[in-house]
């Protein structure tokens, strides 16, 4: 039985226009459980490149915005891949397994940007595949997370590791959240032991609920080449380096950081509408109907409404942003566990 027939057959649904949407039919549950125990949710909404060969260090470092060699075993790093004018194409997050890298993007970009890397590739002695048929991946988050996580591994990692074990590889993300990669079967195994621990069941959209509050800068489909990485605020969460050398787009992000020219920021927010959705235009008054930024990600909110991660003009946080137009929901900024410079 494949991934996605395991969790049919477990009561979730499987739905969006690449099939990376799962919803269990119980969003309060779920959200209740996220505040106060703890939830599984199937990763559907990210693919994963693998990079193999001898030279596959060399030629991501020539690519990527962070700096690959740095990246060690045990840990993980964010990353993006830009125009040659800095405008992101992709976001990632970037593991090992063994001396191959594994490149974590959204789904609906996945095939797009695995084929665009590849064209670069040339002589260089690496090759890109898709591997979602032989890994899959769990993402684990709430109070009891990190007690769940020692129980079923014997040690938890903490932000930006990655643990290996002999049929998992876990890693620690911010706020004491956890990604398990394994392959098919052995998840399989691994869910059941999840949910026999106490974690609940849940959807797409409330992991997404969890990246938008460790404000993660996820590029999907809406948002391609819509940002420059400092935008994302990419470099607060090390997915940028400013001395490893050229990538497309190191230029543009180069000037943007040392001639202090950015912006527009990313900002955690909530607004009381459940219609929202990566890539609405936000508005502020003073901007005399133009857009003032866009919505990078959305997600329904235990208190109602929704939380976001919405890019926008610096100078509109005084005057206020609002989607729809400059008189529709207000938003209102919330803590990100990052400080803004």
């Amino acid at each position: 039985m494949n991934w996605n027939e395991f969790l049919l057959q477990a009561g979730g649904a499987i739905e969006g226009e690449n099939m990376n949407v799962i919803s269990y039919g119980a969003a309060k549950q779920e959200l209740e459980a996220l505040e106060t125990s703890a939830v599984c949710c199937p990763l559907l909404q990210y693919g994963l490149i693998r990079f193999q060969g001898e030279e596959s260090q060399a030629f991501l470092q020539g690519q990527l915005s962070s700096d690959i060699r740095a990246l060690t075993q045990g840990a993980v790093q964010y990353s993006s891949y830009s125009t040659p004018k800095g405008r992101m194409q992709a976001s990632f997050l970037i593991s090992r397994q063994g001396d191959d890298y594994l490149l974590q993007v959204a789904t609906e970009l996945q095939a797009a940007i695995q084929k665009r890397l590849s064209m670069f590739i040339m002589r260089s002695k690496t090759k890109a595949s898709d591997v979602n048929a032989e890994w899959v991946q769990v993402g684990v988050a709430g109070p009891n997370a990190t007690a769940i996580i020692i129980t079923m591994f014997n040690s938890a990692p903490t932000a930006l590791e990655a643990q290996h074990h002999d049929n998992a590889t876990v890693i620690g993300l911010e706020g004491a959240r956890y990604q398990i990669i394994a392959n098919p079967e052995h998840m399989q195994s691994i869910w059941g032991q999840l949910i026999a621990n106490g974690a609940t069941a849940s959807s797409s959209a409330v992991w997404q609920l969890t990246e938008i509050r460790a404000g993660a800068p996820w590029i999907t489909g809406a948002t391609h080449e819509e940002f420059v990485a400092q935008m994302a605020n990419m470099e607060l969460i090390g997915g940028v380096s400013f001395t490893k050398g050229c990538y497309p787009g190191q230029e543009i992000v180069a000037r943007t950081q040392y001639l202090g020219k950015l912006k527009r920021r990313t900002y955690r927010m909530h607004v009381d509408s459940l219609d929202v959705a990566a890539g609405q235009d936000v508005y502020s008054p003073e901007m005399n109907g133009q857009a003032s930024g866009k919505i990078m990600l959305a997600a329904p909110a235990p208190q109602g409404g929704s939380e976001v991660l919405v890019v926008a003009q610096i100078a509109s946080l005084e005057q206020g942003l609002h989607l729809i137009d400059a008189n529709g929901p207000q938003l209102t900024q919330l803590s990100l566990p990052y400080a803004l410079n």
